[in-house]
């Protein structure tokens, strides 16, 4: 195993969080690939945020024979394995995008993002190499990724300081899946009541979404469920 390689393994062993996981790979991925721009792009996140370089374009990574052999296969590839050159400087016109190649992360059986490699033209093709190295890596990030998402988030008591108790319990029951309609209901409030409470709730904990604020409210909920069990 090529030492460069090794030490990147090692990196992302001992990120504690998903910015961690990316940093681990700035100084290393652009040498040991040769490639002028890179980018972890994730399925979940609203854009892709990559590692101080300019991230490779969705044209390039969705909507095309790679994206989608990634997306069906959960395998990596570059251009020249699906498409003639040809045919791929037709898709992506860039020319610092002259060759590509894509790697699935995959959690639990799931495509959840894809680690995306570009070289400039003038730089040669992406081989079997490459591909190989490819694969090793998106397997470490792929168990990190799922280990990450598995671990639950560590309590923050100013969370839960945050909110008032009104919104805790609403908090509590999104959190078991209630819509806003039966929140109303079982706490008596109208469901514009609610819906404005979790405008406040998202803004106080700087979410956009209901899922995203039960996530990062994990170990709060729980501890609000013990107590309400324990009177």
């Amino acid at each position: 195993m090529p030492p460069k390689l090794r030490s990147v393994f090692e990196k992302i062993a001992s990120a504690c969080n998903e910015q961690e996981l990316r940093l681990a790979l700035t100084d290393t991925v652009g040498k040991h690939f040769a490639v002028q721009h890179w980018g972890i792009y994730l399925l979940d996140e609203p854009s892709p945020v990559d590692a101080n370089l300019r991230p490779i374009p969705g044209v390039c990574i969705k909507g095309n024979p790679i994206g989608r052999y990634v997306i069906e296969r959960h395998a990596p590839v570059h251009e020249q394995l699906v498409l003639p050159s040809a045919d791929w400087k037709q898709i992506c016109s860039r020319h610092d995008h002259e060759h590509v190649m894509s790697g699935p992360i995959v959690c639990d059986g799931r495509l959840v993002g894809m680690l995306n490699l570009a070289r400039a033209e003038g730089s040669p093709a992406f081989n079997t190499h490459d591909l190989a190295d490819l694969s090793a890596l998106c397997l470490h990030l792929s168990a990190k990724m799922a280990t990450l998402r598995a671990k639950p988030q560590t309590f923050n008591p100013s969370l839960a300081n945050s909110l008032t108790a009104r919104e805790l319990e609403i908090a509590e029951l999104v959190a078991k899946g209630l819509t806003n309609g039966e929140i109303g209901e079982k706490l008596w409030i109208t469901q514009n009541s609610v819906k404005q409470a979790l405008k406040r709730m998202f803004r106080k904990l700087g979410v956009s979404a209901r899922a995203e604020m039960v996530a990062k409210l994990q170990g709060i909920i729980p501890i609000l469920e013990t107590l309400s069990d324990d009177n």
